[in-house]
């Protein structure tokens, strides 16, 4: 005989169970923990996406009309023919990427006794107190004293960061060495002293606004110690400052896809292509046998001042060694907080990321090193068709906006949809399901507020800068 319950007792169970599934909601979280600024954001981005949807099925018609000209026109039939070879080519990268991640597994920290010495440099601009912040973070490793080595190196600041870095010394004593360039000269001359100035068998760049866990250091050299091959690692990068921005915020989601997705695949195939600056681990020897041509790398008959980790990267490649990725090595690093920094950060990325494809293609289809050099390959190649299609995708983006732009609003923004949901389900898996959504407002931001990037850089590529140093105008 079936159970039964009164009407009155279902009714309660029900109102239980909703209660139950409210008080752990997602969104219940997210009002909790969001201000009111990211919930606008937030919610303005879904309701954008979800307009698009509807857009897409109003203008179904004009969007069939729309492909049906481009392929009635040569040099439209011309570029959906290339850009659906690239969507495959990308597809399948994507899913060889997949596989690559599966595959990885950080290296276990060794004992101490088999870690080798290691000479950490900070290099220092501009950066205030947060310096002595990040070198308080290295003196507090667990990494064994008698095998560390630190060193502040003061980039002729124009403010108060070296008497931070003083004021560090003071009370780490001589467990820090400090030194002052007697003018701003760059951080790659910066890094170059403390190369110099360094005596031990592993160089770890640590950058002046970052902090890291007392694990970080061990972790990050172990791999030299199980992998003889093993000329750099590259450190896992979180951001510092994602309390209260949302560009921050946006960046951090954005960070863990390009560190713990992208780099754990090309670690697996021993070739991540670059070691971030804010944390890094270099073998002694790998950087002295490419120390001269690194301080001395010019690009268009003009020094090198910028793109200092890639280019490091790429010269340790082309040696022969393996270069490997940390996911247990954390470093949580500051990042802009608005639009103007932003875009000048990615510029300076860009035109080092277009200087060093074109130093990889130098090398990257000879035998560089022993063993197996395909994945490698693909990682330039999917780079490659990246920087040499953002013209073609302008104009075409362009044209598609000027002649129809509520079906590129809403064929774009459906995509975004789309496409985004996989770095969403990414961060939501590793860190915070709330914080995920983030993904979606930022891809809405760069795709449209910084798609100029890559052909921009391209075209400025000669030009050098830091851009983001500078001291604020009074």
């Amino acid at each position: 005989m079936e159970n039964t319950l009164p009407d009155q007792e279902k009714k309660d169970g029900f109102i239980s169970r909703i209660k139950h599934i409210f008080k752990h909601n997602v969104i219940k979280t997210f009002f909790e923990t969001a201000d009111a600024w990211g919930v606008f954001v937030m919610g303005s981005t879904f309701v954008l996406m979800l307009g698009a949807l509807n857009l897409i099925v109003v203008l179904q018609n004009d969007f069939e009309q729309f492909n049906l000209e481009r392929m009635t026109t040569i040099l439209g039939s011309t570029f959906m023919y290339v850009a659906g070879g690239l969507f495959v080519f990308k597809a399948m990268f994507f899913i060889y990427t997949i596989y690559n991640y599966f595959r990885y597994r950080p290296i276990v920290s060794v004992a101490d006794k088999e870690l080798p010495t290691c000479t950490v440099i900070v290099p220092a601009y501009n950066e205030g107190k947060q310096v002595y912040h990040t070198l308080i973070s290295l003196s507090e490793s667990d990494f064994p004293k008698e095998k560390l080595q630190l060193i502040a190196i003061d980039d002729g600041s124009q403010d108060d960061t070296w008497e931070w870095i003083k004021e560090a010394k003071k009370e780490l004593g001589d467990f820090v060495s400090i030194y002052k360039q007697p003018k701003n000269k760059g951080k790659r001359h910066a890094l170059y002293r403390g190369f110099n100035e360094g005596n031990g068998e592993i160089f770890v760049t640590v950058d002046s606004d970052s902090i890291v866990d007392k694990d970080t250091l061990r972790n990050l050299v172990s791999p030299f110690v199980a992998n003889e091959k093993c000329g750099a690692v590259a450190g896992n990068i979180r951001v510092l400052n994602n309390e209260k921005e949302l560009l921050p915020k946006m960046l951090d989601v954005s960070f863990v896809l390009s560190f713990e997705f992208v780099r754990s695949a090309e670690s697996n195939l021993k070739s991540v292509l670059c070691t971030p600056g804010a944390l890094a681990a270099y073998r002694s020897e790998a950087v002295y046998a490419c120390l001269p041509e690194w301080i001395n790398q010019t690009f268009m008959g003009k020094p090198s001042d910028i793109g200092e980790d890639r280019a490091m990267t790429n010269m340790i490649l082309k040696q022969g060694y393996q270069v490997l990725f940390q996911r247990n090595a954390y470093a949580y690093t500051n990042v802009p907080e608005k639009y103007k920094g932003l875009y000048k950060m990615f510029i300076r990325w860009g035109r080092s990321n277009v200087r060093e494809n074109i130093e990889m293609s130098k090398y990257i289809f000879k035998n560089f090193r022993k063993g197996p050099k395909t994945g490698t390959r693909l990682l330039f190649l999917s780079q490659f068709f990246k920087i040499v299609m953002s013209y073609p995708f302008l104009v075409f983006m362009l044209f598609f906006v000027i002649t129809h732009p509520l079906l590129f609003l809403s064929t774009t923004l459906v995509s975004i949809l789309v496409l985004t949901t996989f770095p969403v389900l990414f961060y939501a898996k590793r860190y915070n399901l709330t914080e995920s959504f983030w993904a979606y407002s930022y891809s809405i931001l760069y795709t449209f507020g910084l798609f100029w990037i890559t052909p921009y850089a391209i075209a400025t590529a000669n030009k050098s800068g830091w851009l983001t140093r500078a001291l604020p105008k009074k």
